[in-house]
C-alpha cells in the first residue's frame, strides 16, 4: 500500500500521484472502489492523499494499471 494524492479523471484515465513525485495514470479501478468514491465526478477528491493498492497487468505488449483499493486519509 502506498500513499497518492487523486488528481483527475481525464480522457478515461485515473490520474494520481505519488509521494516519491511519480504520476502514474490508472486505467481500471475495482467497482467497489467506484462505488465508494466517485472520481470521476467529485471534485471534492481532487488533491487529497489516499492509501492506494493496485496491480500491473500486462496486456500484451502493454501495462494496464488498475486500482484495487482506496482508503481516504483524513487530515
Amino acid at each position: 500500500m502506498r500513499t497518492a494524492a487523486f488528481k483527475s479523471y481525464k480522457n478515461g484515465y485515473y490520474n494520481f500521484w505519488f509521494e516519491n513525485g511519480e504520476e502514474l495514470a490508472f486505467e481500471e479501478v475495482h467497482p467497489r472502489v467506484l462505488k465508494q468514491f466517485d472520481l470521476k465526478n467529485d471534485t471534492s477528491l481532487v488533491d487529497r492523499d489516499f492509501n492506494i493498492t493496485f496491480v500491473e497487468d500486462q496486456d500484451g505488449e502493454d501495462t494496464i494499471y488498475r486500482v484495487q483499493s482506496l482508503k481516504l486519509l483524513q487530515m
